[in-house]
């Protein structure tokens, strides 16, 4: 239960960490998050956690497919948030993160890739 909660505070602490470093500077805010830091904790954790190798393997895998679908939503919400406003930019961002998702998925099967 121990370990559970180190990793919840370490995890969080940066998150935290990446939000207020945001604040102070947009630049080096976007550039923290944009490096895969979550994925090289996840993968710290499952490690330590004696997870297979073929198993941390596919998760990075599964997060760069799952990454693409996200980028159209990266250049549609500044453009979007000049001009509708915060919460429905964000429930904008998520409508077409979805939608491409769910395109990704339809392209990916038809190469034999399945994400679902």
């Amino acid at each position: 239960m121990s370990w559970l909660i180190v990793k919840y505070l370490l995890t969080a602490g940066l998150i935290v960490i990446i939000s207020e470093v945001a604040k102070r500077s947009e630049k080096l805010g976007g550039l923290i998050t944009a490096l895969p830091l979550v994925t090289f904790t996840v993968l710290i954790w499952m490690y330590m956690e004696n997870q297979p190798t073929q198993k941390m393997g596919s998760y990075v895998v599964y997060v760069f497919w799952y990454s693409v679908p996200t980028l159209p939503m990266f250049l549609t919400f500044p453009f979007l948030l000049k001009r509708i406003g915060f919460w429905p930019t964000m429930g904008a961002s998520a409508l077409i993160t979805i939608g491409c998702f769910i395109l990704t998925v339809v392209i990916l099967r038809r190469f034999g890739i399945e994400l679902l």
